[in-house]
């Protein structure tokens, strides 16, 4: 038996997020990284429903999102706890088999017992018992975050030695190990590791979802730097070098589309530690491309180098620069679920 993991761009029923708590980590900031969320909610019910998991009553927020020009109809909102905003990590990753859904429920240690997550780590299983799937839900014995892997819908999984290998995971399994646990779950027949490419600021071990992003079966979009005195620009060379070198399922070099680095943005509030700003973190979703932007110079070239990427979509730059203070950015806060 195998599963088959749609790309991104497949048709979606919706896309799910969990909604900042005021007393979470993003306290400090809670209005501004709240309606940092309204907007990515607005953008994504022009073109499908929103599912949001919420820890007060909905009605107060149902009535925002549509005062703020979301869509009535599109707006579906479980009350359910929640540790954190990460849906990407904490959220079902959709596999079909055998002409139906399947919700997979991974572990998730908070990336390896970096935060707190036990609330995170049961809220797709309490989704369930809310009513909140049509399909069901079957539960991993593995640590995988949605943010980990990208996949191409024709047998290729991409992702990074550094998250996948961490000690912090699943350290009873080698490579071998690890390929042999996701192959038939995803439905990939390869595994394209990357040794290199990082975002100072990331918690996440070097999710994929940072830097290289598989646009169509033949296309990644990454994460690059020109500048050679700015610390990434060694490690996101080498991380080029290896794209360079992968090749497509039909054996052809891939086409690569270089996405500008953010200018360095650094959190004001704390050490001032680098944030891992970055625009590889866009969502796809039917009919457009979300992309994040932070009020820099490389916002508009960063949307300009995606355009041609996705022809049939709108591609929608949204202001992330609240919530990059938390070190995640769009892809990380979203979870699509498969038409």
């Amino acid at each position: 038996m195998t599963d088959y993991l749609p790309p991104e761009w497949a048709p979606q029923s919706g896309v799910m997020l969990t909604w900042p708590r005021a007393d979470g980590d993003f306290a400090r900031h809670f209005d501004a990284v709240e309606d940092n969320f309204v907007r990515i909610a607005v953008a994504i019910s022009r073109f499908e429903p929103v599912h949001i998991n919420y820890g007060l009553t909905p009605q107060t927020l149902h009535a925002r999102l549509v005062a703020a020009g979301a869509r009535a109809d599109r707006i579906d909102i479980r009350q359910v706890e929640s540790d954190d905003v990460w849906a990407r990590d904490h959220g079902p990753i959709t596999v079909r088999r055998d002409g139906r859904w399947v919700h997979l429920d991974f572990g998730f240690n908070g990336w390896g017992g970096k935060f707190e997550a036990a609330r995170d780590d049961a809220l797709t299983r309490r989704l369930a018992d809310l009513g909140a799937w049509n399909a069901p839900v079957e539960t991993q014995d593995f640590v995988l975050e949605g943010g980990a892997i990208e996949v191409d819908g024709r047998g290729t999984l991409l992702t990074t030695e550094r998250c996948l290998l961490a000690p912090t995971r699943n350290p009873h399994l080698d490579k071998a190990g690890i390929e042999a646990f996701l192959k038939p779950r995803l439905g990939v027949s390869r595994v394209l590791w990357l040794k290199h490419g990082d975002l100072l600021g990331d918690d996440t071990d070097g999710h994929i979802d940072t830097v290289a992003r598989f646009c169509d079966p033949h296309t990644i979009a990454f994460q690059a730097c020109a500048d050679r005195g700015d610390p990434h620009h060694d490690d996101l060379a080498a991380m080029e070098d290896e794209l360079r070198a992968f090749r497509d399922a039909d054996g052809r070099p891939y086409r690569l589309v270089a996405l500008p680095l953010p200018e360095a943005i650094h959190d004001e509030d704390a050490d001032r530690r680098r944030l891992p700003a970055g625009y590889a973190n866009f969502l796809i979703i039917n009919g457009a491309v979300l992309v994040p932007t932070y009020g820099v110079p490389q916002d508009e070239p960063a949307l300009a180098a995606l355009r041609p990427c996705f022809p049939d979509r709108e591609v929608i730059g949204i202001d992330c620069r609240w919530l990059i203070r938390q070190y995640g950015s769009l892809h990380c806060v979203t979870m699509q679920i498969p038409a």
